[in-house]
């Protein structure tokens, strides 16, 4: 009997705290491309990024000056941030270099000729007002040429404008990492 009315207690303090603060979900609006890249492959698959725990989480974190990483209470990211990403980096690609490209699963009958994959080891925005990422690269292809690299990259950001000045300097980072992918690996 005391369990049920310590969980029924539970039931309705959960569904009053979701009731008093509403979600605001977060879009992260594409990043201008101003340049071109020329690259030796005519098509380009991008496969699904491998994020951190709480970069693929739908909450919106940042780390905090002594280091925790905490997430915005009712701010949400308004689609799933591995998918967002591989598809900005996807779009990137695709703006910057005038190939074909596009996420997996290939949606073409044939083959594309080179393969990227994205393993993200930090994707974080500072209270420093820094946008940071860092990982590694790989590129493959039928043809035999491979590359892999790592990456670190920064992206300034407006601390006091929040999760919109997050959204911005994600998508600015996911930009400079498609630019960097396609001069050095493509």
């Amino acid at each position: 009997m005391m369990f049920r009315t310590l969980a029924a207690a539970l039931c309705v303090a959960t569904v009053l705290s979701a009731c008093s603060t509403p979600t605001t979900f977060v879009q992260v609006p594409p990043a201008p491309v101003t340049e071109r890249v020329n690259i030796a492959f005519r098509s380009v698959e991008v496969r699904a990024v491998s994020l951190p725990t709480y970069a693929a989480s739908e909450e919106i974190y940042g780390q905090g000056a002594d280091g925790v990483l905490a997430s915005a209470t009712s701010a949400r990211w308004a689609d799933v941030p591995e998918r967002a990403i591989t598809l900005g980096l996807s779009r990137n690609l695709a703006e910057l270099t005038g190939a074909r490209v596009a996420p997996e699963p290939w949606p073409f009958d044939a083959r594309p000729a080179a393969t990227v994959d994205v393993r993200f080891e930090d994707l974080l925005a500072g209270a420093n007002g820094v946008f940071r990422t860092s990982g590694q690269y790989f590129v493959s292809s039928e043809s035999g040429r491979e590359r892999s690299g790592l990456f670190r990259l920064d992206v300034p950001y407006d601390v006091a404008a929040g999760p919109d000045a997050i959204a911005q300097a994600r998508a600015r980072v996911i930009l400079d990492l498609a630019t960097l992918i396609a001069r050095k690996a493509l």
